[in-house]
């Protein structure tokens, strides 16, 4: 059963998160030969303040 995580600094809406879900699950199930309903996909949303670049804290977009 293959699983996909996927992280994102800030949040999406769940349009967004359907439409990637979609994507992914249709790339997967193609190229790897695999069943729909097999594929699991977690969408993590993370705050910009607790992601690091270059040893600086991201900040969010304005």
């Amino acid at each position: 059963m293959p699983y996909v995580n996927i992280r994102v600094a800030g949040t999406l809406t769940k349009t967004q998160k359907e439409k990637i879900s979609q994507g992914v699950t249709d790339v997967i199930a193609k190229e790897a030969n695999k069943p729909p309903e097999a594929i699991l996909i977690f969408i993590d949303e993370v705050a910009h303040e607790n992601i690091a670049k270059s040893g600086k804290l991201m900040t969010p977009p304005k």
